[in-house]
């Protein structure tokens, strides 16, 4: 018992540094081909925005807000696919080799 209560622990130091790691990391998406690009953290917090004047057209704002739309999810699907990178080998770990901590009532698990 003792032994599942330090691999969980550690499993825990690792997922924590992994959410560090993830909230500090930036990603970019770009849509119109490269005319907006969005900067998110791995967590998917916008950071940033640019768009590039070629993109503005105050007769078609309907045609910006959809690309800035566009580079917004980009950089989200980018931010989600780092995230499962991250955390997928620890959630992984969660069900291997340490028998079954969801019935151990241990937080975060």
């Amino acid at each position: 018992m003792q032994q599942i209560v330090q691999q969980a622990q550690k499993m825990q130091q690792q997922l924590m540094a992994a959410q560090q790691e993830l909230a500090e990391a930036e990603v970019r998406g770009t849509a119109g081909g490269g005319l907006v690009t969005a900067v998110v953290s791995g967590t998917g917090e916008l950071k940033g925005l640019s768009i590039d004047p070629k993109a503005v057209d105050p007769e078609d704002t309907e045609t910006l807000a959809d690309l800035v739309v566009a580079a917004v999810r980009d950089a989200n699907h980018s931010a989600q696919e780092l995230a499962a990178k991250k955390m997928g080998p620890l959630a992984g770990g969660l069900g291997g080799g340490m028998g079954d901590l969801g019935g151990l009532g241990l937080p975060g698990f």
